[in-house]
């Protein structure tokens, strides 16, 4: 079945998943937040990558991508932290 919203075509996709699988799905949405269609959409293209041989700095760091809630927030853009940073 396929839908037309604001011009993008959206197509559903049935897919049947082992026991274990759904277990990972389920696990997956509770600790991403994320919905099914999201993670099976991310799947494809980590998939894609993989046929491909090429893997992001994201990919490779996993879960633990903002995983982490202690620490300098500012980090990125307080320069006072660099200093003596490479010496």
């Amino acid at each position: 079945m396929s839908l037309c919203y604001d011009g993008i075509m959206k197509t559903y996709v049935h897919a049947r998943l082992t026991m274990k699988d759904r277990a990972i799905l389920d696990d997956l949405k509770r600790s991403t937040g994320r919905s099914e269609s999201d993670l099976v959409r991310r799947g494809l293209h980590l998939a894609l990558m993989e046929q491909d041989g090429r893997r992001s700095a994201l990919d490779l760091a996993g879960r633990s991508v903002g995983k982490f809630k202690k620490g300098l927030r500012d980090l990125a853009h307080n320069r006072k932290h660099l200093d003596g940073f490479g010496q």
